[in-house]
């Protein structure tokens, strides 16, 4: 082990430097500054806000959250007020606190999309990127109310790469969402790029369902929903590993299960430049700021002088030897 000469704790998604690669997942951090009183938000990679669309919607009916063992159930359905409400409201409580923002858009058509990201182009200046969330598994031909004939529609290349296509109105770095729930996420990933994406995020939540013993009936009121937490991490490990070795020139962004350091470490080793916590922050809204702490121990111990030392050591032979 040799000593650590200058830490560089910054990470880069192709031109866009963050000063951490520690990130808030989108659907956990709220749509603004909810976690401020927590720790400052400037102090981590980015805030990737709540996925919202051109359109106020008022998600799925209740009960839309169940505990696991290894984490939970949700099926919250993409609620929100929409991306204006969003610029007028939220945004400007973000740029207050100093934070690197990542905006999240959802639709249930291209059209959709298009819109969204056309709203957003208005305020390109305050974004680092817009991650274009494509596999929520809570809206969908499952969803009646929400009337529409798709599935996730990351289970779908050519569908997947039209919506990225269509976002590019926003004139913002794009990143796309994909799904652990299908054998083609690597295909999928291969598609996104090709449209022009910057980079994936790897993995959203995976497909799960509760019965409620007492009625016989599922837990939550849209029926399944979407299951994060830790039990989720071995499944994001392996789906960034595969898009790595197939795709090794894709950025990576790495979300699922991610409770501490480690864990973090992890998915970079199997290929992510950042990663994203999410459902850890319930339990801890501090979790953030204690994984990056974390992380920072580990590298010091160790001597990395920074991140690209990590990111893809299970691609390379295994970590240096320090």
């Amino acid at each position: 082990m040799r000593g650590q000469k200058h830490f560089d704790h910054s990470a880069r998604i192709n031109d866009v430097v963050f000063k951490s690669p520690v990130l808030l997942a989108s659907g956990t951090a709220g749509h603004a500054d909810e976690l401020e009183p927590y720790f400052p938000l400037s102090e981590i990679g980015a805030v990737v806000v709540k996925s919202m669309s051109a359109f106020e919607w008022a998600g799925n009916k209740a009960p839309r959250l169940r505990p696991t063992n290894t984490g939970m159930l949700n099926a919250v359905g993409l609620q929100g007020l929409g991306v204006a409400h969003w610029i007028e409201h939220d945004l400007p409580r973000l740029k207050k606190v100093g934070a690197t923002i990542v905006a999240s858009i959802w639709g249930f058509s291209i059209d959709d999309y298009q819109s969204a990201a056309a709203l957003l182009s208005g305020v390109s200046t305050d974004l680092a990127a817009i991650e274009i969330n494509l596999s929520c598994p809570n809206i969908g031909s499952s969803n009646k109310a929400a009337n529409t004939p798709h599935g996730i529609f990351a289970h779908d290349e050519s569908l997947s790469a039209e919506i990225v296509k269509a976002c590019s109105v926003a004139k913002v770095p794009l990143w796309a969402k994909l799904s652990p729930n299908t054998d083609r996420v690597v295909d999928v990933a291969a598609a996104v790029e090709e449209a022009g994406c910057q980079a994936v995020t790897l993995i959203n939540t995976a497909l799960g369902l509760a019965i409620d013993v007492e009625t016989g009936l599922p837990a939550l009121g849209n029926g399944g929903g979407g299951l994060s937490g830790s039990g989720i991490h071995p499944i994001a490990v392996r789906t960034i590993f595969d898009v790595r070795s197939r795709l090794p020139r894709l950025p990576i962004i790495g979300v699922g299960g991610i409770s501490r350091g480690v864990d973090a470490i992890e998915m970079m080793m199997a290929g992510a430049s950042c990663i994203q916590i999410g459902t850890a922050t319930f339990a801890d809204p501090r979790a953030a700021m204690r994984i990056d702490r974390e992380m920072r121990q580990w590298a010091r111990k160790r001597g990395v002088n920074n991140w690209n030392e990590v990111v893809n050591a299970a691609h390379k032979g295994g970590l240096a030897s320090k």
